[in-house]
């Protein structure tokens, strides 16, 4: 099957081709025709599957002979990033149409909002919060809306959006196409599914685990000990895209910035930042201007880079769901890659959960010549915790450069690396 299967629209069809796109991937080959012939659809895949096209493409192709300039499209998402992601593709796609798309999320000053709903749009891709916000103030329409996207609804709900979106859901019309996508399906999406579909076509791709590109390790190590782990693997890998995944946006943060005065090329993304800021650490990841970016789960809903090399879990995600979708950042595009967990006695409970999801074991591994027995600094703050990030990681390196990186930046190099580096390359590979 190709696209041109579709028999879509000439002005959608110029932009399909100009976006390179062929072949449909299994979603978009499953919800197309579902979404066109107007039907309510239940999607169910991971990130990188291409389901940003697969609810695109058919709302250009419902838009694109009707009236201009009235709101008769809702993209509702989770973040800022995959907002912004969700804009550009239809952007991109619909770069032949005329249809005008924006996006309206919290962070930035709401006055252009207001000024580009005014002068008319077709699409709007929003975030709860700041949605809410223009309602109130009465500065958007929801009363022509035709289409009712709702993306990535299991994190909407893990970050406490559904109230938001039952708010929103009493501003658009009951007539209406609802088109709901998630990764998962907790029971609070059913309930929700139940309340905004009508016979819905359910389309469901992949499994719950990652692609057989991906090896995984995991490396038990203390928690004060965590941040010299970490710069141990990276000086034994070919860091050429490292995500790293924190568990808390402060923490997130304080890692960049270590990473930084170590030498890296590194950058976090993390809630706090402005939009400003949170795009250019987005794109700088994407461009190789940075090696190594540390976020945190709700800050990475958003990121689609094709070439992430490896996936580091300084911190063990929350859920067996949650780890699948940060290794699902990695391996794609058949390419191979790498997924290392840093573990704590405490995160047992949770690797036997991962290790139930992914039916296998995940190997441990250790890195010869790392001081397992090094001992845990007085604790200074409050909680007593994070006293190990304040270690100077260059404790535990040498003045050995790091092989293996030509033409990069010279590093130091931790003793032992070379033992690690051949254990690192040797993971194996979870199949579903």
């Amino acid at each position: 099957m190709e696209f041109n299967s579709f028999n879509f629209h000439p002005q959608v069809a110029k932009g399909i081709v100009a976006a390179g796109y062929v072949t449909p991937t299994p979603i978009q080959a499953q919800a197309i025709p579902s979404v066109i012939d107007g039907r309510d659809v239940m999607g169910l895949a991971q990130t990188g599957t291409g389901k940003t096209a697969a609810f695109a493409l058919p709302i250009l192709q419902r838009l694109i002979d009707g009236p201009r300039g009235r709101l008769r499209a809702l993209v509702v998402a989770p973040t800022r990033e995959l907002a912004e992601q969700i804009h550009q593709a239809i952007g991109e796609l619909g770069r032949h149409t005329g249809l005008r798309s924006m996006t309206v999320y919290g962070g930035v000053n709401i006055r252009p909002q207001i000024a580009g709903l005014k002068r008319g749009v077709d699409i709007v891709v929003a975030c709860p919060g700041r949605l809410i916000d223009h309602i109130g103030q009465k500065t958007i329409d929801l009363s022509n809306i035709e289409v009712l996207v709702l993306d990535e609804a299991d994190q909407m709900f893990d970050m406490g959006f559904f109230p938001a979106v039952r708010q929103i859901l009493r501003h658009v019309p009951a007539q209406r196409q609802t088109l709901l996508f998630s990764a998962t399906m907790p029971a609070a999406i059913r309930r929700l599914s139940g309340e905004v579909l009508t016979s819905p076509m359910t389309v469901q791709v992949g499994n719950t685990t990652p692609a057989e590109t991906v090896s995984h390790a995991l490396y038990p190590v203390a928690q004060h000990q965590k941040t010299a782990m970490l710069l141990e693997l990276l000086s034994a890998v070919d860091s050429r895209s490292v995500l790293v995944f924190t568990r808390t946006k402060h923490r997130a943060k304080r890692l960049g910035l270590q990473l930084g005065k170590a030498g890296y090329q590194a950058t976090s993304l993390q809630g706090n930042l402005s939009q400003a800021r949170r795009q250019e650490a987005l794109t700088g990841f994407r461009d190789g201007k940075y090696e190594i970016l540390v976020a945190t789960d709700i800050a990475a809903r958003g990121i689609d880079v094709s070439q992430v090399s490896h996936v580091i879990n300084y911190d063990i995600p929350d859920t067996a769901e949650a780890y699948v979708h940060r290794i699902g950042r990695t391996g794609r595009a058949s390419r191979k890659g790498e997924a290392f967990t840093l573990v704590t006695g405490e995160d047992n409970a949770m690797v036997r959960a991962i290790e139930k999801v992914l039916d296998a074991s995940l190997e441990r591994r250790t890195i010869e010549g790392f001081d397992y027995n090094t001992p845990a600094p007085p604790r200074t703050d409050r909680a007593g915790r994070g006293n190990a990030s304040r270690r100077s990681p260059r404790t535990t390196r040498s003045s050995k450069p790091a092989a293996g990186r030509g033409g990069g930046q010279r590093r130091r190099q931790p003793a032992g690396a070379a033992n690690a580096r051949s254990s690192s390359a040797k993971g194996r590979t979870t199949e579903r």
